[in-house]
């Protein structure tokens, strides 16, 4: 009998959320998901923004695979996305994996795109951009955080792709622009000292408002009581940039969550608790 070969076909997900503000409040306006991504709308906690939470419903990505997310606040609309667990990003057998996401915030508006970890596995290759649009007084928060390998089953990354971008254009000109890219022997950049010295976690934070560079010595001090990990912070145009970098992941993460819950608070007012989906 002829052995039957099958192979996975890439998929290639989509998701569009926006939001609007009318009638005194903020309301979802667009509302479009494609397999495997879907979109949750849980109810808020009381007195917090409207929540919209992605779900990868494949458990995870392989090489070739895409997702495409456009997120976006209209003139003083107000919401938080997230998603609903870490994004899992397994080995490839060469192609790369594409995740490309637009955060959209018009005058007035203020949006926050908070997602959970992806988490890089052996050989897996990673493609990432992440662009900022915003005009005029807009504001957001926005993160992005990276697990290398899984470490409660002992497994570390040595080989694959990391290239993670960021892209910030206000009221069309590039404000900032910044990629980490990592190809092939990871383990020497990994293990660097003057690299990453063995972290098992790596998150950016950045905040984007006229007044953010006001937040800077805030974040500073906020980070100080963090154990476990490594932050720096700085300001520069009309952006406050944070980094953290730490031995394990659950330390990152909790940092990652602790400096946007003082960030959102201090920025906007907003309750320092976070959704529940992250206090799992």
């Amino acid at each position: 009998m002829a052995e039957v070969l099958t192979k996975k076909v890439a998929v290639h997900g989509a998701a569009t959320v926006r939001f609007e503000h009318r009638h005194g409040a903020t309301h979802l306006a667009t509302l479009y998901h494609h397999d495997p991504l879907r979109v949750l709308l849980p109810d808020p906690r009381a007195g917090d923004l409207p929540v919209a939470v992605l779900v990868t419903t494949s458990g995870g990505l392989v090489g070739g695979d895409r997702l495409d997310i456009a997120l976006s606040a209209g003139p003083g609309a107000a919401a938080l996305v997230t998603t609903q667990a870490a994004e899992k990003v397994y080995r490839s057998a060469g192609p790369d994996c594409r995740i490309d996401t637009r955060v959209t915030v018009e005058a007035g508006g203020w949006l926050e795109w908070m997602p959970q970890e992806a988490i890089v596995f052996e050989g897996s290759r990673l493609r990432r951009l992440t662009r900022l649009e915003l005009e005029g007084d807009a504001r957001l928060i926005a993160g992005e955080m990276l697990v290398f390998g899984r470490a409660a089953f002992g497994e570390t990354v040595s080989r694959g792709l990391v290239r993670d971008a960021w892209e910030v254009v206000r009221d069309g000109r590039l404000a900032w622009a910044d990629a980490l890219h990592m190809d092939g022997d990871l383990a020497e950049t990994l293990a660097h000292p003057a690299g990453f010295a063995g972290a098992g976690a790596c998150a950016t934070l950045l905040h984007a408002a006229p007044d953010a560079a006001n937040r800077l010595d805030g974040v500073r001090s906020a980070a100080e009581v963090l154990e476990g990990v490594r932050v720096g912070a700085t300001a520069l145009d009309g952006l406050l940039l944070v980094r953290i970098l730490g031995g394990e992941a659950v330390a990152v993460r909790r940092a990652y969550a602790a400096l946007w819950s003082h960030l959102r608070s201090d920025a906007a007012g907003l309750p320092t608790r976070l959704p529940r989906l992250w206090e799992v």
